[in-house]
């Protein structure tokens, strides 16, 4: 998620040439995963794989739908950690996501001491991450730039859970993909864990652009949809060095918890004589008819 120290450039990343598949998978060392994932089933689920990818993308589309309609307060911590697994670096901020009086999706900044990451620098990828692919949403528009492989039936905690690997079917430049498995909840058929990695990285010389893998935890938050809650990541990036850069590696961790969240607005309509007033001159009380 990281570029190399103060030379993060641009996002450019190889030819203009689209990367086919098997060149679209990106190797990479995952989080591990906590003491509360069960064993996994292989057996074949109740109905067809494809159903479930179907039905739960179309949950997803619902979803992100629902997500443009929430305020919410987001927090991220991003900390370089030393050989003595002391942290000597760390970038802070939170932001409230809210709406302007217009309406349109904005963010204030809450809290943001000043940056002390001097080994790596966050790059405009970074906080692209940050905002929309941390909390990676799959839907029926998303899901055919995939391959998306049904791997088994695993219980988390107490949720049961679908489990499928993703990865892009292709990878085009200047664009970024989420690579790794998600767990779908069997009876919401949600995404409920997310546990990969942002890719491609950017490997080139004095541009280096690396991201550390992630996994990110969804919670039930309005009795209908799960939200994303939090985001742990956790790696070490390995720099080549050149151009006068020696080579280092550097161990990275980042969180992102996701709270306070809030409704905004209503997609209901209120008639009044036949007249919609919940439009934005909705206070204006409705003219009544002088008597004849």
């Amino acid at each position: 998620m990281i570029a190399a120290l103060t030379v993060c450039a641009g996002m450019a990343w190889g030819s203009d040439k689209k990367k086919h598949a098997p060149d679209a998978t990106v190797s990479y060392s995952p989080m591990p995963l906590d003491s509360g994932y069960g064993p996994m089933d292989i057996t074949e689920p109740p109905i067809p794989p494809d159903e479930i990818i179907k039905k739960f993308t179309a949950k997803e589309s619902v979803f992100r739908e629902a997500l443009n309609h929430y305020t919410y307060r987001r927090t991220v911590r991003v900390q370089t950690i030393d050989d003595d697994g002391k942290v000597d670096g760390q970038y802070y901020q939170v932001d409230d996501v809210i709406f302007t009086p217009e309406g349109k999706r904005a963010e204030k900044v809450v809290e943001a001491p000043a940056n002390s990451l001097q080994r790596i620098a966050m790059s405009p990828a970074d906080f692209q991450d940050i905002e929309e692919r941390l909390p990676f949403v799959l839907t029926t528009q998303d899901v055919a730039q995939y391959d998306v492989k049904y791997v088994g039936q695993q219980k988390v905690d107490q949720v049961q859970c679908y489990v499928f690997d993703v990865a892009p079917k292709t990878i085009e430049k200047n664009k970024r993909y989420f690579q790794g498995k998600i767990w779908v909840d069997k009876d919401e058929l949600q995404i409920v864990i997310t546990n990969g990695k942002n890719v491609p990285d950017d490997l080139r010389k004095g541009h280096e652009d690396l991201s550390t893998p992630f996994t990110t935890y969804r919670e039930e938050v309005d009795g209908e949809n799960w939200f994303p809650t939090y985001t742990k990541g956790d790696g070490v990036l390995h720099f080549s060095g050149g151009y006068g850069y020696l080579a280092q590696d550097v161990r990275v961790r980042q969180t992102v918890k996701y709270t306070d969240y809030k409704q905004f607005g209503s997609t209901t309509k209120i008639i009044y004589a036949g007249q919609d007033i919940s439009a934005p001159d909705a206070n204006k009380q409705p003219e009544t008819q002088k008597p004849k």
